[in-house]
């Protein structure tokens, strides 16, 4: 693990960023993340600082709004940095009234090739920061459950998987690997049109049908499933009677695909709304960075 110790600062969005990250660090919680509603779940926002903040704007600024962060926090946006470290220092701050899951983007490796590890460059003239919280990523659940009724995760189930108690026993503190359970909860997709597993074309993880939501359910006496993962062009989408829910958080995704986003808002009975909102005037200004800097970038695979 690198060092949070000695980090040499001498670019314009240096702070004692490396002091934050290790009590961080310390901050260690459980595999799966027992939440209690009222809670606001947000899906991806991929370092879209300017919509993240446009976010809090519709749904509430933290503390007076407790919220669920389902992962996904940098690459494709050019605020990664803004973004995590915006996120980071709430938690510390506010470690009761916001949870921060680990993405499928919260790794090294999909982050040298998405647009992390080249925007700490670019603003810190070398990799530490990147290090750092790559290393700080592997420190994050990867499951929640709210009121003991709603399991929640990144992306999708595994056909390893059959209870959440097997998620509580994943050796998580680690790159997420390529293959397993860690990946299929970080990978999977639904699948409207088969039953069962079937092997997925993003090259990890799987696709599962309505059954094995189902079966889920039933063997862990869970009401719903709560996701991100997926683009969703309207902000949202409910699956399977609505036992399987998306959430997806970055508007005009990479500011490019005009698509709403939402963040869903659950009450103290479990009663939901998607908030649906648009991405933030801001945007312009990032538009020219991303344009300027990444204009020659060829990793148009938005849906990894």
């Amino acid at each position: 693990m690198t060092s949070f110790s000695g980090f040499q600062r001498k670019s314009k969005y240096a702070f004692d960023i490396d002091k934050y990250l290790e009590l961080a660090a310390k901050a260690v919680e459980d595999n799966v993340k027992q939440v209690q509603s009222p809670v606001t779940v947000v899906g991806d926002v991929h370092g879209q600082f300017y919509d993240l903040i446009e976010l809090f704007r519709v749904g509430g600024e933290i503390p007076n709004t407790n919220y669920l962060f389902l992962g996904d926090y940098v690459d494709r946006g050019a605020f990664s940095v803004e973004t995590i470290t915006y996120l980071m220092l709430l938690k510390l701050r506010f470690p009761l009234r916001i949870t921060l899951l680990r993405g499928n983007h919260e790794t090294r490796q999909i982050t040298q090739v998405y647009g992390f590890y080249t925007e700490c460059i670019r603003k810190y003239g070398n990799p530490t920061v990147w290090q750092l919280f790559t290393d700080l990523f592997d420190y994050l659940p990867i499951g929640a459950i709210i009121d003991d009724r709603i399991f929640c995760v990144h992306a999708g189930l595994s056909p390893t998987i059959q209870h959440i108690g097997d998620i509580k026993d994943i050796k998580r503190f680690q790159e997420i690997p390529h293959e397993g359970p860690f990946a299929d909860l970080m990978w999977s997709d639904p699948d409207t049109d088969n039953s069962g597993f079937t092997l997925s074309a993003r090259g990890a993880g799987y696709m599962f049908g309505q059954d094995v939501v189902n079966r889920f359910l039933h063997e862990n006496n869970m009401s719903q499933i709560y996701r991100a993962h997926q683009l969703c062009m309207e902000g949202y989408q409910t699956l399977f009677d609505g036992k399987f829910c998306t959430v997806w958080s970055a508007p005009n995704y990479c500011y490019r695909f005009e698509n709403l986003a939402s963040i869903l808002e659950l009450d103290e009975k479990l009663n939901m709304y998607f908030n649906i909102y648009s991405d933030a005037p801001e945007n312009e200004r990032a538009k020219e960075i991303e344009n300027s800097q990444f204009g020659g970038r060829n990793d148009d695979n938005f849906f990894i």
